[in-house]
């Protein structure tokens, strides 16, 4: 984009870029400093900090922050005349969700962050995922209860004595989730797993 194109970001967003942190569970990839070899060009120009109207009318756009969850910046995107929002990584689809905490993102907070969404943003009928089809609103409730079954899976298999290694190794959601949602290899889970852990282990 030219440089008199107006960024937006959270502010929570504009901090990580600048630290430009590796990706919790994704560290052995090698993502370049795409802010640094452009020389800031791209950064966020203007953050915001729980919400932000864009525009009016049929053009007005409202942006989110709900919390903590796929990192500690994700926005909601909301365009009011076509009932539509885009959720971004924070409903990446069906399944699993990068939780981001080298990122600022969280396993223990997931889930209550997708209820705020679902209860706050109502005049809505479509939601556009981070890596999926688009689905409706009611989509964002049931991602919360996956979410929320396993965490409470990791905690209650964490209080049994069990490593992150070895619950990712085997662990299955619930069975109504387990033909529509996706589950990835144990190599994959167990950070997100190991997530859950560091944050149980620090309350």
């Amino acid at each position: 984009f030219p440089n008199s194109v107006e960024i937006i970001a959270h502010e929570n967003t504009k901090t990580l870029i600048d630290e430009w942190n590796p990706v919790t569970g994704l560290e052995g990839l090698d993502y370049p400093a795409v802010f640094d070899v452009s020389g800031g060009q791209g950064t966020p120009t203007r953050t915001f900090d729980d919400r932000l109207t864009i525009g009016s009318g049929d053009d007005q756009v409202d942006l989110y922050y709900f919390g903590r969850g796929h990192t500690g910046g994700d926005t909601w995107v909301v365009f009011p005349a076509l009932r539509v929002m885009h959720a971004g990584d924070m409903f990446p689809g069906k399944q699993v969700p990068i939780m981001d905490q080298s990122n600022g993102g969280s396993g223990v907070e997931f889930a209550r962050t997708l209820r705020l969404a679902h209860a706050t943003v109502t005049d809505i009928d479509t939601v556009i995922t981070g890596h999926s089809t688009v689905m409706v609103r009611a989509d964002i409730a049931e991602m919360a209860d996956f979410v929320d079954g396993f965490v409470a899976d990791v905690r209650a298999q964490k209080l049994a004595g069990r490593s992150a290694a070895q619950i990712a190794q085997d662990w299955q959601p619930q069975p109504r989730f387990r033909t529509a949602y996706a589950v990835p290899g144990a190599d994959r889970l167990q950070p997100y797993v190991q997530v859950i852990f560091d944050e149980l282990d620090a309350q």
